[in-house]
């Protein structure tokens, strides 16, 4: 059975006639690249939530290092840096773009202390699959790079108040040179770069799922879901680098089943608070100790990276 083939714009087509015409609007918008303004306020929004989950897991650890409150921090400015880039083009280009640069080199920095942090367990790497599920979280100053790098691509788009007669010629002026990172950016054409990085940020997803459902010995079914269906997102992303087809058909699939799996799991966390002895009486506490609130909308970051990249054009 051939699987059909179904571009963004036919999809947009397919929407019932109230959604069509601003499903049509959208993707159009988002495939040259003019939506800096929205991708701000994603950054912005985005910051938040995964710096709470650092502040708390940081809390956890009474912040003994003082490398520690430069996540914190940094996500603060980088929800100021995306509420700047979307009220000003000039502020997009410099102070989105200089901050997010900083917290994605904060982020490998802070994965290198996550290293050191495991290999001083007892045993070190000579134990790996213990002082991984008993250490600090791996790959977790990975995951909150994945607002600065939507940050950096915010600062290379166009505006939406550019979209028209003005994008188009960018476009064709582009065309007549050799296409670099921010030129391929800025004209909505990076659909294998993004597959790559949310293959990169799937797997590290999966694998902080893994461990986490680990501990306590995956006891609901529920808590096989994220890592069976890392391995297919994985796919479908690498897949689609040199396939277009599976690009307008497995990526967007497997996107869809990641974003209802995050939102599905950030409920299954909120009940597991809630159920918690004192629940909401002692929220804090609960917060901190119960499962952690944020960690599956990481997973639906990682379906929305992947439908992103399908409604993008592929490079030239």
């Amino acid at each position: 059975m051939k699987i059909p083939d179904i571009p963004p714009t036919a999809l947009a087509r397919a929407l019932p006639k109230s959604l069509r015409s601003s499903a049509e609007i959208a993707v159009d918008h988002i495939q040259h690249g003019t939506f800096q303004r929205s991708m701000s306020l994603l950054v912005a929004a985005t910051s938040i939530v995964t710096g709470a989950e650092v502040a708390y897991e940081h809390y956890k650890g009474s912040y003994s290092n003082p490398v520690m409150y430069s996540p914190v921090i940094l996500s603060g400015v980088l929800t100021s840096a995306g509420l700047c880039g979307f009220f000003s083009r000039r502020l997009a280009t410099t102070f989105l773009r200089y901050t997010s640069f900083i917290t994605l080199i904060d982020g490998v920095i802070g994965f290198g202390f996550h290293i050191r942090g495991i290999a001083r367990k007892p045993g070190g790497w000579r134990l790996p699959l213990t002082n991984i599920v008993m250490g600090p979280p791996l790959f977790a100053p990975l995951l909150f790079s994945t607002s600065a790098y939507l940050g950096v691509i915010a600062s290379y788009l166009q505006r939406e108040e550019d979209h028209g007669i003005r994008s188009r010629t960018v476009d064709v002026s582009l065309s007549f040179r050799s296409s670099s990172f921010g030129d391929d950016i800025r004209i909505g054409r990076f659909q294998k770069h993004l597959c790559v990085v949310c293959a990169i940020g799937t797997f590290a997803v999966g694998a902080e799922s893994w461990y986490s459902h680990y501990k306590n010995n995956f006891k609901y079914r529920v808590q096989w879901s994220p890592v069976l269906l890392v391995p297919v997102m994985i796919f479908a992303a690498l897949s689609s680098i040199s396939s277009k087809r599976l690009a307008n058909t497995l990526l967007p699939a497997a996107s869809s089943l990641l974003m209802l799996n995050g939102a599905v799991g950030t409920y299954y966390h909120a009940r597991g608070i809630v159920r918690r002895s004192g629940g909401m009486k002692k929220p804090l506490y609960n917060i901190l100790y119960g499962p952690p609130i944020f960690a599956p909308m990481l997973m639906a970051a990682c379906g929305m990276l992947g439908m992103l990249a399908y409604l993008m054009r592929r490079e030239r």
